[in-house]
């Protein structure tokens, strides 16, 4: 395990190319294209004719282009990196490609003994000009490449090392040559035309290539102009798969809006309508269980359901929790996936544990769906990049299609996330015998009104802005929710904490007078959601109790629900759906509000300060 005290989100991003365009301006485009991950310094090594030069900086990859730029440099190959400080502050010494001799390297992750391999060299005599545990990796590989060549002198330099990498390796000594290793940090290769790609992340390369082969634990590659070779740390040849990206670079752009963020909310009737595409007939009243890669004896043996995740997956999985319970009548265990492992978890060959996973890169999902399958689970994963580990890791996976989300916080991805459990619960209680085709058929036909639900819910846009501007230089919020609209005020809350840098929580509504009502004054905001429901009753006599106190309330509501918008200092209305369907329509206006407050306080949306898209150390 990683000490508290470096355990960091790995948001660096690694890019390199071999081939006949400039070297250098691939990789500045492919960083770019990686910006999303978050960084605070960049840099490029790349080959010339002095052998290995290397370029880097503090601050935005802007800041280096106009140097290199500067230079006009030209080359055939190189490596570039973008980091989020770990091992040391934001700095050109620290910053990646680290330099040993003619050895060069950049590297995601953390090395948890680097201090003892920094003792070890040190005594060597080599010198350290970082803070980084990246230049001790550097130095490492550079004292095996005395005598051996790159790939084994890569070899064996991992054999020391404990933690979690991806890096890329070149040598001033064997030009036009990157060796690649991936461990609890992804990395995926490009296929060209006479040209390679390695990168953390698909974007990075998408431009100039679809067809990508994804590493797996363990796994080195070779890429040179002689093609690509992958190996295990013994040298073994490993036969990959080449898949192909259906996605195209178009949809990771901001096609006009601000924010990649707004952009990707106001996707979300597309990316629902291809989460569903082929899954459901409402017709026969049923969920297609060949999409889940379940069977239904399967399903019909399963005693109880574990769902792991983190941060807004995880609400997506409290959300999907009371969905299994009541239409399949299965006991389910929600858990944050960093607290799995653990807590020495009861569970049995007899349980299914649902992995829910945007990226399928999360360290800490990771580890909980390895430990459940060593424990004898089966595994489903939901997860939407296709090829990632937690899916090849599964015994089956659900794509929820959505596309690429490129803004850290998470938006598109959450609502396929739910929208995913609501088919899986009515699968699981059609094979269960809870719901019989009719029951099945209004389920699954309101889906089919999604979309447009989604469509009404985001003209609520110009309301919500009105809203943002009376509220945004608030110091605190607090969410409330009944049921299954519980956690959705966790993730409102989570938005706005995320994007706006202010504090908020979410609570069940019923736990308002257990403490946080002790906070309610005149310059608190309260949003409070409350569809009318089997709970709206409750709901209002908690919105009369932060009325008495002088509380703010903004209620997101059912449309024509008049009642609830008389007590509200404002409201915002969503449409009508059945209740397991309507915590999706709440969470949009939640989403749009922490967007525009988030604006409004000139936040960076995209990329908040110290967050990760994939966070691939523990």
């Amino acid at each position: 395990m990683v000490p508290a005290a470096l355990a960091r989100s790995d948001m660096c991003g690694i890019i390199g190319y071999i081939g006949n365009r400039n070297a250098v301006t691939v990789i500045l485009e492919g960083l770019k294209r990686l910006e999303y991950r978050g960084y605070d310094s960049a840099g490029i090594a790349f080959f010339s004719e002095k052998g290995i030069e290397v370029v880097r900086c503090k601050g935005k990859i802007k800041d280096l282009s106009s140097v290199v730029e500067a230079r006009g440099l030209v080359s055939g190959g190189g490596i570039g990196h973008t980091r989020w400080a770990t091992h040391g502050k934001p700095s050109e010494e620290n910053a990646h490609p680290h330099r040993s001799g003619g050895i060069v390297v950049v590297h995601n992750g953390i090395i948890e003994n680097y201090l003892p391999l920094k003792k070890k060299l040190a005594d060597k005599g080599y010198t350290f000009e970082s803070d980084t545990d990246t230049e001790v990796l550097c130095h490492l590989i550079r004292d095996y490449s005395e005598t051996l060549p790159l790939e084994d002198a890569v070899r064996s330099a991992l054999k020391e090392v404990k933690g979690a990498y991806a890096i890329a390796v070149v040598n001033e000594k064997d030009p036009y040559k990157i060796v690649g290793v991936r461990k609890d940090s992804p990395l995926v290769v490009g296929l060209g035309e006479g040209e390679y790609f390695l990168a953390s992340d698909v974007p990075a390369f998408l431009h100039y290539s679809r067809d990508v082969m994804f590493l797996d634990e363990g796994e080195m590659v070779v890429i040179s102009s002689d093609g690509v070779l992958v190996t295990d740390l013994d040298g073994m040849p490993v036969q990959k798969e080449v898949k192909s990206i259906t996605w195209s670079p178009s949809m990771a752009e901001k096609g006009g809006y601000r924010h990649f963020m707004l952009k990707e909310i106001f996707e979300q009737p597309r990316a629902v309508s291809d989460t569903l595409r082929g899954r459901f007939s409402v017709e026969e009243g049923r969920v297609n269980l060949d999409e889940f890669g379940l069977t239904e004896d399967f399903l019909k043996d399963i005693k109880k359901i574990f769902i792991v995740a983190c941060g807004t997956s995880w609400h997506a999985g409290l959300s999907g929790k009371y969905m299994i319970e009541d239409l399949a009548r299965i006991p389910v265990e929600v858990d944050v996936a960093s607290e799995f492992r653990y807590r020495k978890p009861l569970i049995t060959p007899e349980h299914l544990m649902v992995v829910i996973t945007q990226s399928g890169e999360t360290a800490d999902t990771l580890a909980a769906q390895r430990e459940a399958r060593r424990l004898g689970a089966k595994t489903l994963t939901v997860c939407n990049v296709v090829g990632s580990t937690s899916a090849r890791e599964a015994n089956a996976v659900f794509y929820t299609h959505s596309g690429p989300e490129i803004g850290v916080a998470s938006t598109k991805a959450f609502l396929t996330q739910v929208l995913s459990l609501y088919l899986f619960s009515i699968a699981l209680g059609q094979a269960k015998g809870m719901l019989g085709p009719e029951a099945s058929k209004g389920l699954l036909e309101e889906l089919l009104f999604m979309p447009g639900k989604i469509e009404k819910t985001l003209a609520a846009e110009e309301i919500i802005k009105i809203i943002a501007k009376d509220y945004f230089k608030s110091k605190g919020f607090i969410y409330l929710g009944r049921g299954i609209n519980y956690p959705i005020a966790l993730e409102g809350a989570l938005k706005l904490k995320e994007i706006s840098y202010i504090h908020a929580e979410g609570y069940p509504a019923g736990e308002m007078k257990h403490g946080p009502i002790a906070l309610i004054d005149e310059e608190l905001p309260v949003v409070m959601l409350a569809p009318r429901d089997a709970l709206f009753e409750k709901m209002m006599s908690n919105m009369q109790e932060v009325n008495s106190r002088g509380g703010n309330v903004i209620a997101v509501t059912n449309e024509g629900n008049g009642e609830m918008c008389e007590l509200a200092k404002n409201c915002i209305l969503v449409p009508d759906s059945n209740p397991y369907l309507t915590p999706m329509l709440l969470a949009i206006p939640l989403q749009l509000l922490a967007y525009h407050i988030g604006v409004l306080r000139g936040c960076d949306v995209d990329q908040p300060r110290n967050l990760a898209k994939s966070v691939t150390v523990e």
